[in-house]
């Protein structure tokens, strides 16, 4: 890959990096607002749910529209994960922004009510875990500064990034004939 092919490669990824990250905070947003309004939490699910393939759409475009249809494993791949990169820099902006500024510990008391509701009690037993635990986890969480949380939900979704690239690199590369 030239330095121009590469500019290009990280110019379109950019792009649609906002996109998805565009729709990741859609997503966030509505499975916050499904706390309190339960209709909202499947949109906000299915929004993430889907959001791979939004990616892999993205892909194909790009692969079209810049590459005239062709494209290697090896550059898709790495526009996959450009793309998941740039979209988890967006998103965990806007977590730091929502945790820092917004919540005001509305997720660590649904969290906290929810696992204190008899049903949920019922579930942790099956597991095999204690209430002790369960405290001692909730209060970690707590304590969490909101860079910390926004820093770990990007790392785990550039993790998915990588782990999902080879396979949207598989289904979207095109040789020349």
């Amino acid at each position: 890959m030239t330095p121009q092919e590469y500019t290009q490669l990280k110019a379109f990824a950019r792009i649609d990096g906002a996109i998805l990250g565009v729709v990741w905070i859609v997503s966030f947003l509505l499975c916050i607002a499904g706390f309190s309004n339960p209709g909202m939490s499947l949109p906000g699910s299915l929004l993430a749910v889907c959001s791979p393939f939004i990616a892999g759409t993205r892909l194909v475009k790009f692969r079209n529209y810049a590459l005239n249809g062709v494209i290697s494993f090896r550059r898709a791949m790495a526009y996959y994960i450009l793309m998941f990169f740039y979209a988890s820099l967006l998103m965990a902006l806007a977590q730091y922004i929502y945790f820092a500024y917004f919540d005001n510990g509305y997720v660590m008391s649904y969290y906290v009510n929810t696992l204190n509701m008899p049903e949920a009690q019922q579930m942790i037993e099956a597991a095999g875990l204690s209430r002790k635990e369960m405290e001692e986890a909730l209060t970690q969480m707590q304590q969490t500064s909101p860079i910390a949380m926004a820093l770990n939900i990007m790392t785990f979704n550039i993790t998915v990034g990588i782990v999902l690239s080879p396979i949207a690199a598989l289904f979207t590369k095109k040789e020349k004939r």
